[in-house]
């Protein structure tokens, strides 16, 4: 029986790939194409440990995948649509809760570019599956009074701020939206921490909004997010990761001493 291995580059996890088994670790994030997040359902089969955790990687990729695993954070109404049927039983829902205006969100897009406003959530109906608009995507009504919080959670380090834009309903900071920074209250820093738990997030860069239904909700959330807003800067945030990912490895070590490190 051989040691366990440290996997510490996605090109040994490739040359390594079929040989790993339970009890050996990844300590680099996935680097997968488009169509191989399957490979995360096959390593945690085989009992293959990682950090981040290999379910925090598959979320961070995927919308959708957020929208149906932490659905009890997500605003009311929040539906995951993967083909026509689905979206069918979406507008039947919508029109008896008299929802008019709706917002889709791609998939894998970032920074607001994924989001898209519809005055009715039947023009979605027309577009879906096509060029615009394709499957899956994430369903939300649109909420007119929003707050938009983003959160940055990274070990010992916190960090809040609220997102605003007055001139659209996209809180982008690249796109015309402004920065301050936000005090986080005792049921919010819980919120955060039951949703990282949930995902099992080591660490995260979270979105929490507030609507006309109340918060906090948990928009979306991330491994990993643009700094744009923050007062921690790239180089600091990259050495507190750093700090994570050694304190973790050192704690492992602890625990496996025999194990061998591959790079």
């Amino acid at each position: 029986m051989r040691p366990p291995w440290v996997i510490l580059s996605n090109r040994a996890l490739r040359a390594r790939f079929q040989d790993l088994e339970a009890g050996d670790l990844l300590l680099v994030p996935l680097s997968l194409k488009r169509g191989e997040e399957g490979l995360f359902l096959d390593l945690a089969a085989r009992g293959v440990e990682a950090f981040p955790s290999l379910l925090s990687q598959a979320l961070s990729r995927s919308k959708c995948l957020q929208a149906a695993v932490l659905k009890e954070f997500m605003p009311p109404h929040t539906l995951v649509v993967y083909d026509r049927h689905d979206l069918l039983r979406a507008v039947a829902l919508y029109e008896r809760l008299g929802i008019e205006e709706v917002v889709t969100k791609e998939d894998r897009a970032n920074c607001g570019l994924g989001i898209h406003l519809w005055s009715r959530v039947e023009e979605v109906y027309n577009h879906a599956g096509g060029g615009p608009l394709a499957y899956p995507f994430v369903l939300q009504p649109r909420f007119r009074k929003l707050r938009d919080i983003r959160v940055i959670l990274l070990g010992d380090y916190e960090e809040a701020y609220l997102r605003e834009n007055p001139y659209g309903f996209r809180n982008n900071l690249y796109f015309g939206a402004e920065a301050r920074p936000y005090e986080l209250s005792e049921a919010e820093r819980d919120f955060c921490l039951r949703a990282l738990a949930r995902g099992r997030f080591p660490y995260a860069h979270l979105d929490l909004i507030y609507t006309e239904t109340g918060g906090p909700y948990l928009s979306e959330i991330n491994l990993r997010g643009g700094l744009k807003g923050a007062r921690v800067d790239r180089k600091t945030y990259e050495k507190k990761l750093s700090a994570l990912r050694e304190a973790f490895l050192k704690d492992w070590l602890s625990h496996h001493p025999e194990a061998q490190l591959i790079e």
